[in-house]
C-alpha cells in the first residue's frame, strides 16, 4: 500500500530531496473559473446570492443566513455531556497556551528625545471558517476562535455549511462549541460563497445586515481555498491550505503499531492527504508497512485511508542515516512532524522546517489536533520552510508609534535631507527644513529655497 523512495546514497540537498519526496497537494488554479462567479455574485448580490449556492451546492436553503441565538443555545443544551467536557478541556488547555502568545508593546529610545514604540493591535473584525464534508470539527472552532480571543479581537463571526439533517443549520457540535466560546455570531453559510460574503458583507431578506471581516482563517478544500485566494486583496487570509499531512521520523527503536496508526490517523482525513515515513531501518520500514496493511482492514474509514495511503503523496522514503533523515524532513517541511527515534527532544531541536513537532512516543498528532494546548492550523504542502501555524499573533497588527522631539529631529536632519536629495525626492527633505526656517532663515528653509 505505501510505496518506497529509496534515497540512501544520494544526495542530501534541499532542491534535489524536494523534488525526490512523495508530495501531493491541489492544484488550486483548475478551480478559479469555477469559484470567480461565485464570488463576483455574491460580491454584488450579498446574502441572496450566497443561500442560492448554498441550495446549488449543498442541497439546502436556511431559514437565515445568520443562526438565531435559541438554536445556539439548544446545540450546546443537547450536546453529549462527554463531548462538552472535552471540549472544554480542549478550550482550556489552548487558551492557557495562546495567553502566553499575547505581546506587550515595546518602547525603543532611539536617540535622546527620539522614541519608537512598536504596539499590538488586534484586528477589528474576523471570520473563522469551520468546513463540513468528511468530518464534523468542533476542534477548528476551538482553534480559530481562542488565539482570536486572546488577541483581544473585538467581533467574531464563525461561518459553517448548512446541512439539511440538522434544519438547515450547520452541525448542532459545531454550533455548541461556538456557544461555549461566547461565539454568539454563526453563519450558516460554507464553501466559496461563504469566503466571499465574509469578504464582502450582505443584508438579509429581513434587513438585517451581515458585516464583512478583515481577516478570514481557517481550513476548507481547494474551493475555499480558491476563494481565498481571490478574496485576499481586499481581505487579509491566514493561509491558502492544502490536505493535510504528516511525516514521521523514526529510527529502528520506533513502535511499528504506533508509527502505523499515527499514520493512518492523517490519511483518515481526506484521499488527498499525505502520510510519510522516514526512516534509516529497513527492518522498522517492513514492519510499518505490514502494520498498516492490517491496522488499515479494520479502521472505520478504510475505503477512505486506503486511497490516501496508496496515493503518490504518501509512502516510507529510506535515507542512510539519522542526519539524512532530518536533511530529509527539513526538506519536506511537514504540516505535522513526530520525532519517534532515540532521544526524540535533541533530534527535535535540530529541526527547522515543520508547522509543529511531535516528540517521542506519547505525542501523537491527534494529541495536537485536540488537547495538547497548540494550534492544529498549520502550514502545508511546504510552506512550514516560511510560515507559521495560527496563533495569537495571526489576529494582532503591529503599529509603529513614532515621537521625535526638536532637538532629536534637528540631530538627524542632515542624514534625512541628505538621504532625500540622494533619492531625488526634495519635498522630503523640505519636510524636515521647514521646521527649522527661525534657526537659518525663512529664505532657506522654506520649500525650494537655496539648499
Amino acid at each position: 500500500m505505501l510505496s518506497r523512495t529509496d534515497l540512501r546514497g544520494g544526495t542530501r540537498h534541499a532542491a534535489q530531496l524536494r523534488r525526490a519526496l512523495p508530495r501531493g497537494g491541489t492544484d488550486v488554479d483548475s478551480v478559479l473559473g469555477t469559484v470567480a462567479p461565485v464570488v463576483a455574485a455574491v460580491r454584488e448580490r450579498g446574502a441572496i446570492a450566497a443561500l442560492e449556492f448554498g441550495q446549488q451546492f449543498d442541497g439546502v436553503t436556511p431559514e437565515s443566513v445568520q443562526v438565531p441565538a435559541q438554536v445556539l443555545a439548544d446545540a450546546l443544551a443537547a450536546v453529549d455531556p462527554s463531548v462538552r467536557a472535552a471540549l472544554s478541556e480542549s478550550i482550556r488547555r489552548v487558551r492557557i497556551v495562546h495567553a502566553d502568545q499575547r505581546r506587550d508593546a515595546v518602547r525603543t529610545q532611539v536617540a535622546p528625545g527620539g522614541t519608537v514604540t512598536e504596539k499590538w493591535v488586534p484586528v477589528s473584525r474576523v471570520g473563522l471558517y469551520v468546513p463540513g464534508g468528511n468530518a464534523v470539527y468542533p476542534s477548528s472552532v476551538v482553534m480559530n476562535v481562542v488565539p482570536a480571543q486572546e488577541a483581544g479581537v473585538g467581533s467574531l463571526v464563525v461561518a459553517s455549511p448548512p446541512q439539511a439533517s440538522f434544519g438547515g443549520w450547520p452541525h448542532p457540535t459545531i454550533l455548541a462549541a461556538c456557544a461555549l466560546l461566547g461565539v454568539d455570531e454563526v453563519w450558516a453559510v460554507g464553501g466559496a460563497q461563504a469566503v466571499a460574503l465574509l469578504t464582502y458583507g450582505g443584508v438579509e431578506d429581513d434587513g438585517s445586515v451581515l458585516d464583512p471581516v478583515d481577516l478570514i482563517t481557517g481550513p476548507g478544500n481547494i474551493y475555499v481555498t480558491a476563494a481565498k485566494r481571490l478574496c485576499r486583496s481586499v481581505v487579509g487570509i491566514d493561509s491558502e491550505a492544502g490536505p493535510t499531512e504528516i511525516a514521521i521520523l523514526a529510527d529502528a527503536g520506533a513502535d511499528p503499531v504506533a508509527v502505523a496508526a499515527d499514520l493512518i490517523s492523517q490519511a483518515e482525513h481526506d484521499v488527498l492527504a499525505a502520510s510519510v515515513l522516514v526512516t534509516d531501518s529497513t527492518e522498522l520500514a517492513d514492519r510499518v508497512a505490514a502494520e498498516v496493511d492490517r491496522q488499515v482492514a479494520s479502521t472505520k474509514h478504510s475505503d477512505r485511508v486506503a486511497a490516501a495511503l496508496a496515493g503518490p503523496q504518501s509512502g516510507i522514503v529510506l535515507v542512510d542515516d539519522l542526519d539524512h533523515g532530518i536533511a530529509v524532513v527539513d526538506a519536506y517541511a511537514a504540516e505535522h512532524l513526530e520525532i519517534q527515534t532515540q532521544d526524540a527532544a535533541a533530534v527535535a531541536e535540530r529541526i527547522t522546517n515543520a508547522g509543529a513537532i511531535f516528540v517521542g512516543r506519547y505525542s501523537p498528532v491527534s494529541l495536537g489536533d485536540y488537547c495538547a494546548g497548540s494550534n492544529h492550523v498549520l502550514p502545508t504542502s511546504g510552506s512550514a520552510r516560511y510560515s507559521s501555524g495560527l496563533s495569537v499573533q495571526t489576529f494582532l497588527r503591529g503599529l509603529h508609534i513614532v515621537d521625535y522631539d526638536r532637538a532629536a529631529l534637528a540631530d538627524v536632519a542632515d542624514a534625512v535631507t541628505t538621504l532625500a536629495d540622494a533619492e531625488d525626492l526634495p519635498a522630503h527633505g523640505d519636510a524636515v527644513r521647514v521646521r527649522f526656517a527661525d534657526d537659518r532663515g525663512d529664505a532657506s528653509a522654506s520649500p525650494g529655497g537655496p539648499r
